[in-house]
């Protein structure tokens, strides 16, 4: 895989904070067991050697990341997560037709590790997710999801609890698009094996807005990446 370079991926940068547009398959930070792959920690640091992530995305999701240039400012976004002051706002693509009018989905989440996450209205933590349709299209919905926590796998999980999973999201049965779905006489030759769309599930951290050490605030949109945009193009011209 090609890496991009850390320059071409910030959104946004001052002396304390730096905000990339994380690429779908790069992780976060260091995974365990410390498979010395690329990272986006690993990027920042060689960019800005105190760099810290202050909080991460799940590999295949893409979108805006906030990283710290020095501890003051890692402590000043951590507070800010904890009092949750910052406001996320993701785009998923799901399957099916909703029609989401700022629905509120509470229900607890349990982290039995092995990145395993399961609703469980007595052993879970607390969990909030606003949902809000964007986009409806004949058989997909697009998607603008407002986590208030923080959870594992939160907005895949409380989606899926709504029988509104994620294209292409298989641990939560997403199923992928295929462009022959969508496109009236689309036919493949006869030993060609159709790929889906998207390669991953359809989950963009699109904006994120938090506030700068001298207490402005910081709102950055993150474009979305080449894959998404590209599902998002094809349902606009062939399943609306």
């Amino acid at each position: 895989m090609k890496y991009p370079s850390f320059k071409d991926l910030i959104l946004f940068e001052n002396d304390d904070f730096i905000v990339v547009n994380k690429p779908p398959f790069v992780a976060s930070l260091d995974e365990r067991g410390g498979s010395g792959e690329v990272n986006i920690l690993r990027l920042a640091k060689q960019y800005s050697p105190d760099a810290q992530v202050c909080h991460r995305l799940d590999k295949e999701t893409s979108g805006a990341i906030i990283i710290a240039k020095h501890p003051e400012a890692y402590r000043s976004v951590a507070i800010q997560f904890e009092k949750r002051r910052i406001q996320k706002f993701y785009h998923a693509i799901v399957d099916g037709q909703f029609v989401f009018d700022n629905l509120f989905v509470d229900l607890p989440i349990l982290n039995d590790g092995n990145k395993n996450v399961t609703i469980d209205r007595k052993e879970g933590k607390r969990a909030e997710t606003y949902f809000n349709s964007i986009t409806q299209y004949r058989h997909y919905t697009l998607v603008e999801c407002k986590p208030i926590t923080g959870r594992m796998h939160q907005i895949r999980i409380h989606l899926a609890t709504q029988r509104a999973a994620i294209v292409g999201d298989v641990m939560y049965r997403g199923k992928p698009v295929f462009l022959s779905s969508i496109k009236k006489g689309y036919r493949l030759s006869k030993d060609e094996e159709e790929q889906p769309i998207m390669k991953r599930f359809a989950l963009h951290a699109r904006q994120i807005i938090f506030k700068g050490l001298d207490d402005q605030e910081i709102n950055i949109e993150a474009p979305y990446p080449k894959d998404f945009a590209t599902l998002i193009k094809l349902l606009d011209k062939f399943d609306k």
